[in-house]
C-alpha cells in the first residue's frame, strides 16, 4: 500500500509499555483477527460472539514491561496502523455524512502482551478485537509478524485488511446491528446463532473492502497485488480451513464465521462495488450467508 505522506490518526493510545502481566490459557480456540466482545444494555460483558483466526493450541504467558522500548520495526509498525486507522476515519465519515450520518471514529489501543479493556482482560494471544464497552480496537502489533510467518498471509495489506475488518465491526456498532445480533442470539440455538455470526464476520469482510475502495479512490493507496493479499489473508481465516488445518475435518454446523470461499468473496465484492448498501437490499443490511 501506498501510505507515504499519510497523516496518522490522533486515535490511537499507545499502551506497549503499561507493565501488565497476565497469564493465557492454555488448550483454548484463540481469537486471532476477528474476536467482537459485546458490552449488552444490563452492563455485564456478554461472551465473544466471534473468535476470527483461531490457533488451537496452548499459549505461553505474555508479559509486558514498563521498561519497552520500541524497535525501529516496531515503530514501523505503529505508524503503519495509524496510518490505516486514519484512512478508515477519513472514508467512514464520507460515507456516513452521504448517508446523513455522523461517524464517530473508534480508539485503537496498541498494547504488548496484556491489556485490560472496557469488556476485560485480554492477551496477545486473544488476537486483535473489537470492544463496543469502549468503542475501541485492540491489537498487539506482534501480530502482524504472525500473521505472515504462521499463516502465509504476507503484504501491507493483509495488514490493513485486520484493522478494516475490526473498524467494520464498529461501523456495525454505529449503526446498532452488534446490538440487534447479539438479542436475536440470545433467542437462538447454537446452531442457529452460528449462522447468524457467519453474517454479521462476512458484512465485517465486507465493509473491509468498501474501505479499501474508497481510500484507494481518495489516496491511490493500493498497488499491484494489494487485494489478492487480502483474498490469501481472508481465505487463510475460513472455518473450514482453519478447522481442516487443526483436525483434519470440517464440522459446518460449528462454523461461525463464513468459509474461505465466503469471506474472500465478500472482501472482494466490497472492494469492487465500494457501496456499502451491496450487501442486501437495503443500506447496511447484513449479507445472506449463501452468497
Amino acid at each position: 500500500m501506498r501510505l507515504e505522506g499519510r497523516r496518522s490518526s490522533g486515535n490511537v493510545d499507545d499502551r506497549r509499555g503499561s507493565g501488565k502481566t497476565v497469564a493465557a490459557g492454555g488448550g483454548l480456540a484463540i481469537a486471532l483477527i476477528a474476536g467482537i466482545f459485546t458490552y449488552l444494555q444490563t452492563g455485564s460483558v456478554g461472551s465473544a460472539l466471534s473468535s476470527g483466526w483461531q490457533a488451537y493450541q496452548s499459549q505461553p504467558k505474555v508479559e509486558s514491561s514498563s521498561n519497552y522500548k520500541p524497535t525501529a520495526a516496531d515503530q514501523e509498525k505503529f505508524e503503519f496502523a495509524g496510518k490505516v486507522l486514519a484512512g478508515t476515519e477519513d472514508v467512514w465519515t464520507e460515507i456516513f455524512k452521504n448517508s446523513n450520518m455522523t461517524y464517530k471514529a473508534p480508539k485503537m489501543v496498541v498494547f504488548r502482551g496484556a491489556v485490560n479493556s472496557g469488556c476485560g482482560n485480554a492477551t496477545s494471544s486473544s488476537g486483535p478485537f473489537y470492544c463496543s464497552a469502549d468503542q475501541a480496537v485492540y491489537i498487539d502489533l506482534d501480530f502482524f509478524d504472525q500473521l505472515e510467518n504462521q499463516y502465509g498471509a504476507k503484504g501491507d495489506f493483509a495488514k490493513a485488511y485486520v484493522i478494516a475488518h475490526e473498524v467494520g465491526h464498529h461501523v456495525q456498532y454505529l449503526l446498532g446491528t452488534l446490538q440487534k445480533v447479539s438479542q436475536q442470539q440470545a433467542k437462538m440455538s447454537q446452531v442457529e446463532s452460528n449462522k447468524l455470526n457467519v453474517r454479521l464476520e462476512l458484512q465485517a469482510d465486507f465493509y473491509a473492502g468498501v474501505w479499501a475502495h474508497h481510500d484507494n479512490a481518495k489516496y491511490n493507496s493500493m498497488e499491484a497485488g494489494d487485494i489478492e493479499e487480502g483474498l490469501n489473508a481472508a481465505s487463510k481465516i475460513g472455518d473450514d480451513y482453519l478447522q481442516q488445518q487443526a483436525y483434519g475435518r470440517t464440522q459446518p454446523e460449528s462454523f461461525n464465521h463464513g468459509t474461505s470461499a465466503q469471506r474472500s468473496r465478500w472482501l472482494k465484492r466490497g472492494y469492487e462495488t465500494g457501496d456499502p448498501g451491496k450487501t442486501g437490499n437495503s443500506i447496511f443490511e447484513l449479507p445472506a450467508e449463501s452468497l
